[in-house]
């Protein structure tokens, strides 16, 4: 039986009403939700003494359960003359002091004041069925019927779905008619909704919002308020921003709807930014993944990133989070991360905060209760240690944060990459005879694991002397923090090395944030690059490698690292004069397009004899090793001479004590070199 309209415009008509109450019998209809999901709410605002007005009550059950639960002064009034019949022989002996008429809401016949509360659950979406200038003017005129009919400090409480073009034109009505606007997403409604359309492969459900406007005689400015249903009320200063705030719980639910029906297993995962109303910038993450059911796997849970850890493999990339799915053993796993410039109590709050949101993405059928997992028994520490702007990077800041096993870790980021650090160093805090404690930096770590690469690719270069030779220069184009140059530094007392960095601002962070130290044997030239290359050509300076470990500013590019006017062909043929027949230029790439990829690599084949390359098996990041030399154009050569600089950097750092043991696992290094 088909018992919806074929149109919207209807859905406004009396003849309508009146067949689908013919047709439904006695059995009440819930557009928006039972009396038990919306009466926290409507206990809120209505009280039992009000003069309470339903709008168009049709059959549901909602006035009776409110009847029932002590709100005597109730009138309803519906436009069908079936449905009001109907209401009155239900409720004439059980509910004898309920009154029924048969009006027409936007003209109705009450004196002016009459009422404290008027309750809307679904009138106003039925009698606002298009954006036509001819219903603007009914709406207008239902609203202020309402507005005459209703007392000062009285309240219209309208149960809605809120679609674009009514919630555009009550946001312009009430505050220009002097009514404070609240608007509540009534979560409970949605989530049962949700569970009784649970067999429809084709049904959204929607969620449903109640808008609660006050009147005053007159309010200074507009009062907008928004509010997630339990949480307490966020005041909002522009209607933009109410806007923003129901519109993002609307596209929700179009996504917690696909997830509670569907198995996204196989399929890349869905993510979710979550705000709090009136608030641009996320404070939560949500990345949901599914996988194949398996004997003794969960069906659902909720991991939560401590602060800091987000950018690690694990937790930053897709390959990281199905690895870290697969570890926990659940079928659907939602992995939140936690944003910086946020506070964030203890792992308790933030998993109170997390509940409601985390249950919308529960699959259909799971009544257990969702667990919340984690590293720790805390969210982890983050602390900013400085802030600024550069011209050429923009803002950046240097942080703390507390990673694994109680480490500290100091981080510099730029803002408009927020997932990528742009420098990470290990802080040990060590104690001096009759002194107090304090930090420093330990060069032997190194964050990024595409420098241990490179810095194979220098011992090549260079060669098994260990002994200092002038003639061994090495230059690094990008400074960053100077971890890079630090351990080189640190690690290879034959080098001689110049770091040249374009931005004078991250000199003075590597310096002073990250014990940066300029010394015979290490300087920094502030430069661009690519201008202190063309000069080494023109005045026939010399080096044994040259390092590109360089990011794009335009993050719109498929290759963020290096900048794609650094792979040119004027600028190579730099390198090849600067670096000579046994030098090395050493690159980090980084290409998520293989297409861009192809044509780097094409580039570089074509400006040098001898390529090869190591891709990192966790990261993005690629190391290519480029020669003049035609030994290099075997693999088996390329081999055999970075398998000597990889076990000779293994021995030097063991000897500067900058580690343990081996930092690099040669073996695994040279499997994965390709030509």
């Amino acid at each position: 039986m088909n018992l919806l309209p074929k149109s919207h415009e209807e859905f406004a008509q009396p003849e309508y009403w009146n067949t689908f109450f013919t047709k439904r019998g006695g059995r009440a209809f819930e557009w928006y939700g039972e009396y038990l999901e919306l009466c926290d709410q409507i206990h809120k605002y209505v009280k039992n003494t009000d003069q309470i007005l339903m709008l168009g009550c049709g059959n549901s059950q909602l006035s009776m359960d409110m009847y029932d639960s002590g709100f005597r002064n109730i009138t309803n009034i519906d436009i069908s003359m079936v449905a009001i019949r109907r209401m009155l022989e239900l409720n004439e002996k059980t509910r004898p002091d309920m009154k029924f008429l048969q009006m027409d809401a936007t003209k109705m016949i009450f004196e002016n004041e009459q009422f404290s509360v008027a309750l809307d659950k679904g009138t106003l979406d039925a009698l606002f069925v298009d954006d036509t200038v001819e219903v603007q003017k009914t709406v207008e005129c239902y609203l202020n019927e309402i507005k005459r009919t209703m007392r000062c400090g009285g309240r219209y409480l309208c149960i809605t779905l809120l679609q674009e073009h009514i919630l555009r034109f009550i946001l312009k009505f009430f505050p220009q008619n002097g009514f404070m606007l609240r608007i509540v997403h009534c979560a409970d409604v949605g989530r049962v909704n949700q569970e009784r359309n649970a067999d429809s492969t084709d049904s959204v459900t929607m969620p449903v919002f109640i808008v609660v406007a006050t009147k005053f005689k007159t309010l200074l400015a507009p009062i907008l308020e928004f509010s997630l249903g339990k949480d307490k009320m966020q005041r909002v200063k522009t209607a933009e921003e109410l806007t923003n705030a129901v519109t993002a719980v609307q596209k929700a639910a179009v996504i917690c709807n696909g997830l509670y029906r569907t198995n996204i297993a196989g399929e890349n995962e869905v993510v979710m930014d979550l705000c709090q109303p009136g608030e641009s910038t996320p404070r939560y993450t949500v990345h949901v993944l599914d996988q194949p059911p398996a004997r003794g796997m969960g069906r659902f849970a909720a991991f939560i990133v401590p602060q800091g850890r987000e950018i690690e493999w694990l937790f930053a990339t897709l390959q990281g989070r199905k690895k870290l799915q697969s570890s926990a053993k659940f079928q659907r796993l939602a992995v939140v991360t936690l944003h910086r410039d946020h506070a964030y109590l203890s792992l308790e709050n933030v998993k109170e905060e997390l509940t409601d949101s985390i249950k919308c993405l529960a699959p259909i059928g799971l009544t257990e209760q969702i667990p919340f997992l984690s590293l720790g028994d805390d969210v982890g520490q983050r602390k900013t240690l400085v802030s600024g702007i550069s011209k050429i990077s923009g803002e950046f800041l240097v942080e703390e944060v507390e990673g694994s096993n109680g480490k500290v870790f100091r981080r510099l980021s730029f803002l408009n990459n927020k997932f990528v650090v742009q420098s990470e160093a290990l802080v040990k805090t060590i104690k001096l005879k009759g002194k107090k404690e304090r930090k420093k930096i330990d060069f032997g770590y190194l964050a990024c694991q595409h420098h241990l690469y490179m810095s194979a690719g220098v011992l090549l270069a260079i060669g098994p002397k260990l002994s200092g030779n002038e003639s061994n220069h090495v230059v690094v184009v990008g400074l960053g923090g100077g971890g890079l140059c630090s351990f080189l530094h640190a690690a290879l007392p034959e080098s001689f090395v110049t770091a040249v960095e374009i931005d004078p601002i991250m000199l003075e962070v590597a310096e002073q944030f990250f014990e940066l130290k300029q010394d015979k044997r290490f300087h920094v030239v502030i430069d661009d690059g690519l201008n202190f290359l063309e000069v080494c050509k023109n005045e026939d300076i010399k080096f044994k490698a040259v390092l590109f470990d360089v990011d794009s500013k335009d993050l719109t590019l498929g290759m963020s690292c290096p900048p794609k006017s650094f792979l040119e062909p004027a600028v190579l043929d730099n390198i090849k004069c600067a670096i000579g027949e046994k030098g090395l230029f050493i690159l980090n790439l980084v290409c998520r397009n293989d297409a861009i990829r192809n044509d780097a690599l094409k580039q570089l084949n074509d400006a040098f004899k001898a390529v090869c390359s190591y891709k990192l098996e966790e990261d993005i990041n690629e190391v290519i090793y480029c020669s003049n030399n035609t030994k290099y154009k075997t693999i088996e050569e390329w081999k055999k001479e970075l398998g000597k600089a990889a076990r000779l950097l293994n021995s030097a750092a063991i000897e500067r004590k900058l580690y343990n043991e081996d930092m690099l696992q040669v073996t695994e290094f040279l499997n994965e070199l390709k030509i």
